[in-house]
């Protein structure tokens, strides 16, 4: 897999793996040992992080997970390998810290370090220096298209299947009600000029807002969830709501205007939580907020095969990261317990965040 062989494109990416790599991985002994002794060890550490990526396979699945979290599985099939191997491939990245491991339930995600991370800097450069049209890293990512692809399918699939009964399905785990008021007690008093619903699904969200927004946007992937928030929205004047059907990766609604944003029960079915949380922090002006609803981690392994559940809820910390890398940091959090323990009952989390402003985001 061929990267360029210019002088100048190695140095563009060189210089910032150097520094990082200084601080990492030689620095002085805490105890006052042997600086040769020391750097010896942090010579090695680093020889052996550039031969941990150096290897084609490895090389190409840090590659795949420039596109987002993927699963031992996802990998196994986009790389054309078995998962035990892919297993070990990921184990030695995850140990020299070029990957990041979250386990799941059964599952297990893997992505890239965290910006700002010094490991991050080597993985950025590798990447950077290779030819994206490479006929290896090319097959790798049409079959990850195709992996993706099917599941998508099969997603709105089940929203197909379920849009009729969305209510009934949402209600296996909370109370409407509770929730209802958290929501609109993290999104504040308004009342809000512009608010948009990200994934409308039944129209629930955008009923909630309505005496509390003039213009009311809302949009979905799926055209049959589509069709049912129509029909339950029919009566609201004309003029105040649009619906379209879109893609939570790419909002058919212009940025930076919304008051507020809502995220209720999307997540969880996203193959890239992250991407989705920063095109809805986009969507908000500076200073609104993003309202993101889903479940607190839970081992439901049922809800991956039966309701199209991709992750099985989200930690505070894990969101608190990606909403402060869009730039809006989390400001406010709310968690909702079951009022009984049981097989269908989950604990609903809300997180609410502000988008900073341009000024802030530089002094962040």
């Amino acid at each position: 897999m061929p990267g360029s062989d210019k002088p100048e494109s190695i140095s563009a990416w060189r210089q910032p793996i150097d520094e990082a790599y200084k601080d990492m991985f030689i620095s002085p002994s805490p105890r006052g040992g042997d600086p040769a002794s020391v750097q010896r060890q942090s010579l090695d550490r680093l020889v052996g992080a550039l031969k941990a990526a150096g290897e084609p396979s490895r090389l190409r699945a840090l590659a795949l997970l420039t596109q987002g979290e993927l699963s031992v599985g996802e990998l196994s099939q986009a790389l054309d390998q078995s998962q035990p191997r892919i297993s070990r491939h990921m184990k030695l990245l995850t140990d020299l810290g070029l990957a990041r491991r979250t386990p799941e339930g059964a599952w297990v995600f893997y992505g890239l370090p965290p910006e700002g991370a010094p490991a991050r800097a080597l993985v950025d450069g590798l990447i950077g220096a290779l030819d994206p049209a490479d006929p290896s890293l090319a097959a790798d990512a049409a079959r990850l298209g195709a992996i993706r692809a099917a599941r998508d399918a099969a997603a709105q699939a089940y929203f197909a299947r379920h849009a009729e009964t969305w209510d009934k399905v949402r209600g296996l785990h909370l109370p409407d009600a509770d929730i209802d008021a958290a929501i609109l007690a993290a999104a504040g008093p308004g009342p809000f000029a512009r608010l948009v619903d990200v994934g409308v699904g039944a129209g629930q969200m955008l009923r909630l807002f309505a005496p509390h927004a003039g213009r009311l946007f809302g949009f979905d992937i799926s055209r049959q969830m589509l069709a049912v928030a129509r029909a339950a929205l029919a009566d609201l004047p004309e003029g105040r709501l649009a619906l379209r059907h879109g893609d939570i990766y790419a909002p058919p609604i212009a940025p930076d205007e919304a008051d507020v944003v809502i995220v209720h029960q999307v997540l969880h079915f996203l193959s890239d939580p992250a991407r989705a949380i920063g095109e809805a922090v986009r969507l908000a002006r500076p200073g609104g907020r993003i309202v993101l609803v889903d479940f607190a981690p839970h081992d439901l392994e049922f809800l991956r095969a039966e309701h199209a559940h991709r992750r099985l809820g989200f930690a505070d910390a894990e969101i608190a990261a990606w909403c402060a890398a869009a730039g809006a940091p989390v400001a406010a959090l709310a968690s909702l317990a079951p009022d009984r323990a049981g097989a269908d009952k989950l604990t609903v989390k809300i997180w609410t965040a502000e988008r900073l402003s341009p000024v802030q985001e530089n002094a962040a």
